[in-house]
C-alpha cells in the first residue's frame, strides 16, 4: 500500500462534504443553511476537511470517496471535482485533488485518527479551518452554486471488432476485457448515487451498465435517443432529453456510444470546451448542472480502469 509516485509526489485524496437540513436525497434543494463537515485530527491537533493517501491501485476518486467514508462514516453524492492543490512536506510534495460531495448519511464514530466531526457553516468552517490551502479549497466550493443535478455520461466498454461479429451490429456484446470495465464502471458510477440509469438500445451498452443497475436495485432504462443512430437522425431531440436530465434535480448514468458522445457535448456549447470530446470506450464525462445550466464538466479516461 502506497501513495508515493515514482517521483516522489504523495498523492492524496478528499472532499468538501456538504448538506442542508441534516442531509438526506430529499435535502439538496432544501432552503435551510448549507452545512459543512469539518474534522479534528488528535495527532496534529488541527481542523481540516476530511481526505487520506491514495492507495495502491485506487483513482484519486476512489480514495476520496473511501477516506470520507472511514474518517467521518458517510455515504456521499459526489458531484463537481472542484481543484487539485500542491504543498511541500519534509519528505517530498504533496498533490490532493478534492470533490465536492453531497452527504446522504451514516453516523460518524471517533477513531484514533480523527476525535471529532463538526457541521459549520461556509464563514464559520473558514474560520475553524488551520491552514489556508484547505480555505482556498471551501473558497472554490463556495464561488459556484450548488450542484442539483448530474449526469454521467459513459461510453460503452470494450466490445471488440465490428468485422469480427457476424450478428446484428445492435447485438454486439461486450468481450472479456469490456466485462472487467463495466465491473469497475459499477463502482464509479455508484460514486454519484444515481437515481436512474438510461442505455442506448444496443447489447453492448446495456451490458456496460449491468453491474451498476445490479449494484444499486435500479432497472436499465433503454432508449434510442442516445444510440449513434438516435443521435445523428434527431440531434436535437437527444439533447432535448440530455438537457431534461440536467434539470432532473438528481443524478443519472446514460450509456452512450462513441458518435453520440462527441456530438452531444459540442452541441452543449461549452464556455470552456476541451480540446477534444473524444471519449475513448469505457471512459465517463461527468456533466453538473445548476438549475438547468451546465456548471461544470469533466472527463474520466480511466473511469473503467
Amino acid at each position: 500500500m502506497s501513495s508515493l509516485s515514482n517521483t516522489g509526489l504523495v498523492r492524496a485524496a478528499g472532499g468538501v462534504v456538504w448538506r442542508r437540513d441534516g442531509g438526506g436525497r430529499s435535502a439538496r434543494h432544501a432552503a435551510s443553511e448549507l452545512e459543512i463537515a469539518v474534522i479534528h485530527r488528535q495527532r496534529y491537533d488541527d481542523w481540516s476537511l476530511p481526505k487520506g493517501k491514495i492507495e495502491a491501485g485506487e483513482s484519486p476518486l476512489d480514495a476520496a470517496v473511501r477516506e470520507v467514508r472511514e474518517e467521518i462514516g458517510a455515504q456521499v453524492a459526489v458531484d463537481r471535482h472542484l481543484q487539485q492543490v500542491h504543498y511541500a512536506l519534509p519528505r517530498g510534495p504533496k498533490e490532493v485533488d478534492y470533490w465536492g460531495m453531497r452527504y446522504l448519511e451514516g453516523d460518524f464514530s471517533p477513531s484514533a485518527e480523527v476525535d471529532r466531526l463538526v457541521w459549520l457553516s461556509p464563514e464559520e468552517a473558514k474560520a475553524r479551518l488551520t491552514y489556508e490551502l484547505d480555505r482556498q479549497v471551501l473558497e472554490t466550493f463556495t464561488r459556484h452554486p450548488l450542484t442539483d443535478s448530474v449526469v454521467v455520461l459513459i461510453r460503452h466498454a470494450k466490445a471488440g471488432k465490428r468485422s469480427a461479429w457476424t450478428g446484428r451490429d445492435e447485438l454486439r456484446p461486450l468481450e472479456q476485457a469490456g466485462r472487467a470495465q463495466a465491473l469497475r464502471l459499477a463502482a464509479f458510477g455508484s460514486y454519484f448515487a444515481p437515481e436512474r440509469i438510461l442505455s442506448a438500445d444496443r447489447t453492448r451498452c446495456e451490458q456496460t451498465v449491468a453491474p451498476l443497475a445490479k449494484a444499486t436495485g435500479l432497472p436499465v432504462e433503454l432508449g434510442e435517443e442516445f444510440t449513434d443512430e438516435g443521435y445523428f437522425d434527431t440531434p436535437r431531440q437527444s439533447l432535448k432529453a440530455l438537457l431534461e436530465l440536467g434539470s432532473s434535480g438528481g443524478a443519472t448514468v446514460i450509456c452512450s456510444q462513441g458518435g453520440a458522445i462527441p456530438g452531444l457535448l459540442a452541441d452543449l456549447e461549452l464556455v470552456n470546451e476541451p480540446d477534444s470530446l473524444a471519449t475513448r470506450k469505457g471512459a465517463a464525462w461527468v456533466l453538473c448542472f445548476t438549475d438547468g445550466q451546465i456548471a461544470s464538466v469533466e472527463y474520466y479516461p480511466k473511469a473503467a480502469s
